[in-house]
């Protein structure tokens, strides 16, 4: 006949104890791991704080400079003269802007996930009444959200695309970062992945493929002077002296150059790199 020993009865209870300590010591382990239900949120930056002070450009004169007097090339003989706005340009004198040549226009819409240009309705409608080809563009802070959340938030505020001849794809602006480290804080790998997040989300709502903005020297830093993107990302490079200069890596030719941040009227203008029927043609798709 078997004896109890003592303490014999609360073995099971103790044993039960133990197995839930394990379950719990898991759970916790499994919240900890990213991509897990309850795992913790990515840490992102603040949303920006001066976002009207943000445009394309407004960190490539800051740390590449301009070039002495912001005078302009010579005219190219196949070339069309355009210009980009945001919302410190405030409303745009469209008719004296098409009365002096230019014939297309980006407009800042938005940037992050949280800012859209007050501005914008004024400039991209006013823009297209007076005769212009038109497009916008999307102030990039890769730290604050993913590309996709910023893909779509750009193209539900004005970044949206028709095939209406009058309509340019949207366009992605890459640079300087304005509130802190150069390169968002990402590495060459991770902005080039953040990038493609948000050409691949873009092209999934309009049907196009973004145009690309971006300096030589930011892209070398910050992507490694990455391929990745030149043989289906037109290339819009801001350079100003007498020319486009180097190009990035995966680009044979531009596409459009800013090629002044002091110009008449608004101060950045730019040249399209073909004729006027290029340049509907870009918009056609």
């Amino acid at each position: 006949m078997s004896v109890l020993r003592s303490g014999s009865p609360h073995r099971p209870a103790r044993s039960l104890a133990t197995v839930a300590g394990i379950l719990l010591t898991l759970v916790s382990l499994l919240l900890g791991l990213p991509g897990t239900a309850g795992a913790a949120a990515v840490k992102r930056a603040p949303e920006p704080t001066h976002p009207g002070q943000d445009w394309a450009g407004s960190q490539i004169a800051r740390h590449e400079g301009t070039a002495a007097g912001g005078a302009p090339p010579a005219a190219a003989l196949a070339s069309v003269e355009g210009v980009d706005v945001s919302s410190h340009n405030g409303n745009v004198a469209w008719s004296t802007l098409w009365n002096s040549g230019v014939r297309f226009a980006y407009v800042k819409a938005t940037e992050s996930t949280s800012y859209t240009n007050p501005y914008f309705a004024q400039q991209y409608n006013g823009s297209y009444n007076a005769g212009m080809i038109r497009g916008a563009y999307h102030f990039a802070t890769p730290n604050t959200s993913s590309g996709a959340a910023q893909a779509k938030y750009f193209a539900d505020h004005g970044g949206g695309w028709s095939k209406d001849g009058k309509t340019l794809p949207g366009a992605l602006d890459m640079e300087y970062n304005p509130y802190g480290a150069t390169c968002y804080g990402l590495s060459a790998a991770g902005l080039v992945n953040w990038m493609k997040d948000w050409f691949a989300t873009y092209k999934a709502r309009t049907g196009r493929d973004a145009v690309l903005y971006t300096s030589t020297s930011w892209w070398k830093q910050c992507t490694g002077n990455s391929a990745a993107f030149g043989a289906v990302n037109p290339l819009w490079i801001p350079r100003y002296g007498s020319s486009a200069g180097e190009l990035p890596a995966g680009w044979g030719f531009h596409t459009i150059w800013q090629y002044t941040s002091t110009g008449p009227t608004v101060g950045d203008h730019n040249r399209f790199n073909g004729s006027m029927d290029r340049l509907r043609a870009l918009a056609n798709g």
